[in-house]
């Protein structure tokens, strides 16, 4: 089976419409989306024909990162268009309960304490979802968030522990004028493994699970210098320092890198069994490949045609993975 641990949700305009309704309101009338089942149908269906096209079984859908909106202001916008996003994906996985499972989002704002998500992180749990979609930066390119590894996050992952969730770090959009939110991925992934490393997350949430986007950010090619970090007694390190490579395998990183070379020192870097098959399909990667006629983001022949794997390390990234982070799962 072929499980696809990173796609979005593929809705009808009409969602994004709402929001639309939602900031032109000032968030004083929240109403709901207008989105006709056969409309959803339609997208739904679209999603799963790109599917079927690259052999994938299974997606993981969580919202569109980008338009998630944590620093929209006021922040009482934030609640219901999160929710929006979330039925969404719960209607489209009612259409197809074999094909899709969910991974949800969270009302987050940076004005206030992550305990706000609390009752959609449980409605999340109830509706089934098995997964949860974190932004590190909820200003969104406008602030200074407190990073991952701060106490600010430290109640949400213990109710994340409780309800034995997994979490998927994936930054969302940015209104910076330095970056593009392509960029704002890459630069939070990385600051996101960095602050959690460096902080005392994983020794206070052993069990604490964490899938991060795009392989990692910047940080498996620059992994030399986080090595030499961590040695080096004047930079705060020491010689005999548990192996930066060794201290990456607290996560869990996708395949979602559109250029072989790059996912192959991922694969060797942190080992096949760290590693879940992701596309982000359709999306940035689904552009065609001129050299091999496919899209960039069909990654599966790439897997497929890595020599050094075995075919049990193929069947762990392609599911065995994705089972263990998000054992939710439906078999």
């Amino acid at each position: 089976m072929i499980i696809d641990a990173h796609a979005h949700l593929v809705s009808p305009d009409s969602l994004y419409a709402y929001r639309s309704m939602l900031l032109a309101n000032g968030g004083y009338h929240f109403g709901r989306p207008r989105i006709s089942d056969d409309a959803l149908a339609e997208t739904a269906a679209g999603n799963v024909a790109i599917m079927d096209s690259v052999g994938t079984d299974l997606q993981l859908l969580s919202p569109r990162p980008f338009v998630l909106g944590h620093s929209m202001q006021p922040s009482r916008m934030l609640e219901p268009w999160i929710r929006a996003n979330n039925e969404t994906i719960a209607r489209t996985i009612g259409l197809h309960p074999t094909r899709f499972a969910g991974v949800g989002a969270l009302p987050l704002s940076p004005d206030e304490p992550v305990s706000a998500g609390f009752g959609e992180l449980d409605r999340l749990v109830d509706e089934g979802f098995v997964g949860v979609l974190i932004n590190p930066d909820l200003h969104e390119g406008r602030g200074a968030t407190p990073t991952l590894g701060d106490r600010y996050w430290y109640p949400l992952w213990e109710r994340i522990v409780e309800r034995d969730l997994p979490i998927h770090i994936h930054s969302a959009g940015c209104y910076s004028d330095r970056e593009t939110y392509s960029e704002h991925f890459v630069t939070e992934e990385s600051i996101a493994i960095l602050a959690m490393l460096r902080s005392s997350v994983f020794t206070d949430f052993p069990t604490l699970r964490v899938m991060i986007s795009h392989g990692g950010g910047s940080v498996p090619y620059q992994v030399g210098r986080w090595q030499a970090e961590a040695l080096h007694p004047g930079l705060g390190g020491r010689p005999d320092a548990e192996r930066f490579e060794t201290s990456l395998r607290r996560f869990w990183f996708d395949t979602v890198l559109h250029y072989p070379p790059s996912l192959e020192l991922l694969l060797r870097l942190v080992g096949p069994d760290r590693v879940l098959f992701g596309t982000e399909k359709p999306g940035s990667g689904s552009a065609p490949d001129p050299e091999t006629g496919r899209d960039l983001d069909d990654l599966k022949p790439v897997i497929e045609g890595f020599d050094f794997l075995t075919d049990r390390d193929r069947q762990a990234v392609f599911e065995d993975n994705a089972r263990t982070v998000f054992p939710g799962l439906k078999s």
